[in-house]
């Protein structure tokens, strides 16, 4: 059987890292795309075993599905707008560069286009909203090729970007920062271990082909807790194994929810469930692996 050849965005990235592993153990042929400027250090041990581009370098994108047979887009790269970038910048990578890459899977016949989507509603900010309006574009045009769009909830691991909140949080409770401000904490969030994630898209991969073309799945646990409970689970944790004192330093209720902010998610992996997905790894065992990964 011919192998697969995947190719995938947003490899140097959180998610993206964890793909390209599972990917190359298998054994797919793997293509990433990804900036010059971009920082390799999550894969730079996966390098040999793919090709990989660097967009800004290229003289167009067409190159890269002229040059390879693809089968399956996986796009996961994505701006958050957390290091200060444009609204310019924002849209360009959220919404043209999809459009551009469906266009191109349109154009050279590529079975699927797997989208790495949002669960956050389209008008929260300007990252939600790129998403959501990429996701509407996808679907207007999934008559052309079959479209997956993935919605995944607060998806947590090792190697996270600093600027994420777990990481963030870690980092502020160990580097003994007097005053932790924080949200109230009331509203619930489904935190899901990356891996777990990465079985969902392994698995949806495995069933493309008895998928309709248009396919949406929301891919969380099912399980909520209050922001405050985690925080305070981690602050334990921490005050437990490295003997200092956090609890104390949590300011709870200093900072304001952002406009349109969600309280309980909606989320229904039903879906996902169906399809033969579970998740096998508990909270309190990934926050043990993400702990240990930061001490």
């Amino acid at each position: 059987m011919k192998k697969k050849t995947i190719l995938l965005t947003g490899a140097s990235g959180f998610l993206g890292s964890y793909l390209l592993e599972s990917f190359i153990a298998l054994n797919f042929n793997v293509i990433i795309l990804k900036r010059s400027t971009s920082s390799t250090i999550r894969i730079n041990h996966l390098l040999n075993n793919i090709i990989h581009y660097n967009v800004d370098l290229l003289s167009s994108l067409d190159d890269v599905f002229v040059q390879n047979k693809i089968d399956i887009i996986v796009h996961t790269a994505c701006s958050y707008g957390r290091s200060n970038e444009s609204l310019k910048e924002i849209i360009n990578t959220n919404l043209i560069f999809g459009i551009n890459l469906m266009e191109l899977g349109i154009k050279f016949k590529v079975q699927t286009f797997i989208n790495t989507a949002s669960l956050l509603p389209r008008n929260v900010n300007s990252y939600s909203l790129s998403k959501a309006q990429l996701t509407d574009w996808l679907k207007v045009n999934s008559s052309k090729i079959q479209v997956i769009n993935l919605k995944i909830e607060h998806m947590y691991g090792p190697k996270d970007d600093n600027k994420k909140f777990l990481p963030w949080l870690i980092s502020q409770m160990r580097s003994g920062t007097e005053n932790i401000n924080l949200t109230s904490g009331i509203q619930k969030r489904d935190f899901i271990y990356v891996d777990d994630v990465v079985a969902a898209y392994n698995l949806i991969i495995n069933n493309c082909k008895k998928l309709d073309n248009w396919n949406e799945f929301d891919i969380g646990t099912n399980s909520f807790i209050n922001v405050k409970d985690f925080v305070i689970q981690i602050a334990k944790e921490l005050e437990n194994s490295h003997n200092i004192k956090i609890m104390p330093r949590l300011k709870f209720g200093l900072i304001n929810y952002r406009e349109g902010d969600v309280m309980i998610p909606k989320l229904d992996n039903s879906k996902l469930l169906n399809l033969g997905w579970f998740p096998k790894t508990s909270l309190k065992e990934g926050l043990k692996k993400v702990l240990k990964y930061n001490t």
